[in-house]
């Protein structure tokens, strides 16, 4: 039996730290790869974040650009009915500011999203470039009108906005 144990003993002194090694090796790779899905969840939620995040201000320029081409339409009228000022006047120029600043985030959530929908938001920018060069010629009475457009290029953005904000997984 001393044979015999001096046998197995040997045996169990030569696997036994390659069965550690083994296990070792296999919690290695398992860690990396939890540490790679990790990595994963981190980005997609960072992209989804600045996305929403982008969502958001362009929202908020849309309704900047109908205010301000409203404060301009209104400008327009008391100049139509007064003294008629030549060029631009502060609304006119704040509102067209508002059309830059959305045609901007406009172009920066285009640049994530495929070609119809680039060509969706230029054209709801230049729609909106469109209304307020033409705001000061309208009557106020009209103007809610010349909003029709836009304001269904704007609903259709908005449900992108949402769309994509569903799609990615947190």
């Amino acid at each position: 039996m001393n044979e015999r144990e001096g046998q197995i003993r040997s045996i169990v002194i030569t696997f036994f730290p390659m069965f550690i090694a083994t296990l070792s090796l296999i919690a290695s790779i398992y860690n990396g790869y939890l540490n790679n899905k990790f990595v994963d969840i981190v980005q997609r939620n960072l992209g989804r974040a600045e996305y929403m995040r982008t969502c958001k201000e362009i929202i908020d320029a849309y309704f900047q650009v109908k205010f301000r081409a409203g404060l301009a339409n209104e400008s327009a009228e008391r100049d139509r009915t007064g003294t008629a000022a030549g060029g631009a006047s502060p609304a006119q120029i704040e509102a067209a500011n508002a059309v830059n600043k959305f045609a901007a985030l406009g172009t920066y959530l285009a640049n994530l999203r495929d070609d119809s929908t680039r060509e969706r938001y230029t054209e709801l920018s230049m729609t909106l470039e469109k209304i307020v060069n033409e705001v000061k010629r309208l009557p106020p009475a009209e103007f809610n009108k010349l909003f029709e457009p836009a304001d269904k290029l704007f609903s259709d953005m908005n449900d992108d906005c949402v769309k994509s904000a569903k799609q990615v997984p947190m």
